[in-house]
C-alpha cells in the first residue's frame, strides 16, 4: 500500500485525509516517482474548496491533493526515455502531489511537468518551484522587464511575488511591491521597495516614483492593474494572473502553463548562482496536513510552505 491525501467532497481543510491506498506503478510511457516533499500553493485549497475552480482544471471528486511535488524516480516504463531509477526529479500532478508515490506520463506536457533536479537544489525548495517559479517567469514574459523599468509588484510578499520580485531585479528593474505593513521588511530582503496595498495605492506609488511606473503584474485580484492603468502604464505592459479570463482595461492574463520550455532551467540556475532565494516559511509532515492548509489559507504566510513525506517508504 501506498498513502495520499485525498478529499471526498469539496470544503476546507476538514475534508483532507491521509488514507492507506493502491500503490500505483508505471505504465510503459510513465515513471513512478516517489515523493519526499510537496509543495502547496493557494490554488490547491482553492481547487478543494471551490468546485467551479476545480472543474477548470479537471478535477472532480474524490480526488487526491496538491500539484507541487520533488523526489526520486524509482519506477520507469518501457517506453521512456530522459529518465531513469534513481533520478531527482520535480514536477506536477494535478491533484495528486502530496502522496507517496506520484506517476507522472513521459514525455511530459505543460500541464504536468518532470524537470531533473540540480545537484545543490534540496528537495524542499524543489518542491516549491513547479507553480510559483513558471507562474512568475510567466507573468513576468507577458511584461518583458527590462533595465530602467520600475515595475509594480502587486501581491509581492506571497509565494508567487518573491520569485517575481527577484526575477525582475535579475533584470535590472527596480520593484515595487505591495504588501501589508507586517511583510514590509521580509520584501525588502528582495529588493523591493514595499508599499501598502488598499485605497490610495496609487497616490502612495506615486509619491515612491514620481517619475512614474513602467510596467506591472498583479498576483492577487485586480486592485494593482486598476493602479497601474490608472498611474498610465500600457495595458500591455500589465500583466495578471488572478483576476478571471477577462481582467480590467485589456491587461494581459497569463499563469504558469503559459512560461517558456526553458523557464525552469533560468530560474534553476538563478537559485545556483545565489541570485534567486527560495524562503520556506514552514514544513509540515503529511500526518499534519490540515494544519499546514489552514496556515496556506490564511494568506500571511511569508514565503513558501511543504510538505514532507517519509523518504523511506515503499
Amino acid at each position: 500500500m501506498s498513502r495520499a491525501v485525498v478529499y471526498e467532497t469539496f470544503g476546507g481543510p476538514e475534508v483532507l485525509e491521509l488514507r492507506d491506498v493502491p500503490e500505483p506503478h508505471a505504465g510503459p510511457d510513465e515513471v513512478r516517482v516517489r515523493v519526499t516533499v510537496a509543495g502547496l500553493n493557494p490554488m490547491d485549497w482553492g481547487i478543494a474548496a471551490q468546485p467551479e475552480l476545480a472543474a477548470r482544471f479537471g478535477v472532480a471528486v474524490p480526488s487526491g491533493f496538491g500539484y507541487d511535488f520533488a523526489g526520486v524516480v524509482d519506477e520507469v516504463g518501457a517506453h521512456v526515455t530522459g529518465f531513469a531509477v534513481g533520478d531527482r526529479v520535480h514536477g506536477g500532478a494535478m491533484g495528486r502531489a502530496v502522496a507517496d508515490h506520484v506517476v507522472v506520463r513521459v514525455p511530459t506536457d505543460s500541464t504536468e511537468p518532470l524537470w531533473h533536479t540540480p545537484e545543490g537544489i534540496s528537495d524542499e525548495v524543489a518542491a516549491t518551484l513547479p507553480v510559483a517559479g513558471m507562474t512568475a517567469a510567466a507573468a513576468l514574459a507577458a511584461i518583458g522587464p527590462r533595465s530602467g523599468d520600475t515595475v509594480l509588484v502587486g501581491g509581492a510578499a506571497g509565494g508567487v511575488g518573491v520569485f517575481v520580485t527577484q526575477l525582475a531585479r535579475l533584470a535590472g528593474a527596480r520593484v515595487i511591491g505591495t504588501a501589508g505593513q507586517g511583510t514590509f521588511d521580509f520584501l525588502r530582503r528582495f529588493g523591493a521597495e514595499p508599499v501598502a496595498y488598499g485605497p490610495g495605492l496609487a497616490d502612495r506609488v506615486r509619491a515612491l516614483a514620481p517619475e512614474g511606473v513602467s510596467a506591472a503584474t498583479d498576483l492577487f485580484g485586480v486592485e494593482t492593474a486598476e493602479t497601474a492603468l490608472a498611474l498610465g502604464v500600457p495595458p500591455e505592459r500589465i500583466s495578471t494572473i488572478a483576476a478571471g479570463p477577462t481582467p480590467p482595461g485589456g491587461v494581459r492574463a497569463t499563469g504558469g502553463f503559459d512560461a517558456s520550455p526553458d523557464a525552469m532551467g533560468r530560474i534553476c540556475d538563478a537559485i545556483l548562482a545565489g541570485a534567486l532565494t527560495v524562503p520556506i516559511a514552514a514544513a509540515f509532515p503529511v500526518e499534519q496536513i490540515r494544519d499546514a492548509v489552514t496556515l496556506q489559507a490564511g494568506r500571511h504566510v511569508h514565503g513558501k510552505i511543504v510538505i514532507t513525506l517519509r523518504p523511506d517508504r515503499g
